[in-house]
């Protein structure tokens, strides 16, 4: 019997096997890592028995995180925009009561996903919202480790999905790296969504880049030169980080131009 096989560390589902794979391509990856104790997988199933879903408001925004304590702790927030309904990111666990909750707030019209290391379980999120598609950068192709016709892949710098949403390839972390830009929500000012690339700083009053969090390896650079290039010109009161709470709320674009200055400014000191 085959099973889609979710790593334990980086929360990523394969397409179905009757056995789990060898190993993690991502974890293998030298942005992540390996658990210590060895590559580990789970299920969907086995998640669900021992974990749920935290539910709720997150400074304006719905969301959704696994709680108590698995693989990569990101969340996933409901955005109800003129582009329609996005769920940004994802996450390794669905259940019914997500599912309820979403459609209760009129359902989801697309995912859009930052990064490989929130791809998750991306292809039954999207089957459990009625085949929602998923809208993935294309420089990221190689990542998709469970496909689905559902996915569509984007291309070039910016996509505008409408007169408020706009999808940036920031680069840096992965080659296909996206932040959205929401002009007009969720909260006045407007608001950038930017998963890992930046990611909001644990005093929510920075953002910082690197290309591993958790192997502490820094962004390029010229990495870093193009993203400050390419976020110019927009407005934003707020940044939503990739974590419940880990949000800069007011400032926000003056936190992330601070941030441009300070890290070019040691990384040629």
């Amino acid at each position: 019997m085959s099973s889609a096989w979710i790593c334990a560390t980086c929360g990523t589902q394969y397409a179905p096997s009757a056995t789990p794979p060898a190993a993690c391509r991502i974890c293998e990856d030298e942005r992540q890592y390996v658990g210590w104790n060895g590559q580990q997988w789970t299920t969907m199933a086995e998640l669900a028995a021992r974990h749920r879903l935290r539910l709720g408001d997150d400074d304006g925004v719905f969301g959704l995180a696994i709680a108590g304590g698995f693989a990569i702790p990101q969340r996933a927030v409901h955005l109800r925009t003129d582009a329609g309904n996005i769920l940004w990111e994802c996450l390794s666990l669905v259940t019914d009561e997500a599912v309820a909750a979403l459609r209760a707030r009129g359902g989801v019209d697309r995912i859009v996903i930052s990064h490989p290391h929130f791809y998750s379980a991306m292809v039954e999120w999207s089957e459990a919202l009625g085949g929602a598609e998923i809208l993935l950068h294309e420089a990221d192709r190689a990542w998709v480790l469970r496909g689905s016709g559902r996915v569509r892949f984007w291309s070039g710098t910016r996509l505008r999905l409408s007169d408020d949403v706009t999808l940036l390839n920031v680069g840096g972390h992965f080659p296909g790296s996206t932040a959205l830009h929401w002009r007009a929500g969720p909260r006045p000012g407007g608001a950038l969504f930017p998963g890992d690339a930046p990611q909001v700083a644990q005093d929510r009053r920075h953002v910082a880049f690197m290309y591993s969090y958790p192997n502490h390896i820094p962004m390029p650079p010229t990495d870093v030169r193009r993203m400050r290039v390419l976020l110019e010109g927009l407005a934003f009161e707020d940044v939503y980080g990739y974590s419940w709470g880990r949000n800069i709320l007011g400032g926000g674009r003056a936190a992330v131009d601070a941030s441009f200055a300070r890290y070019l400014q040691q990384v040629a000191a």
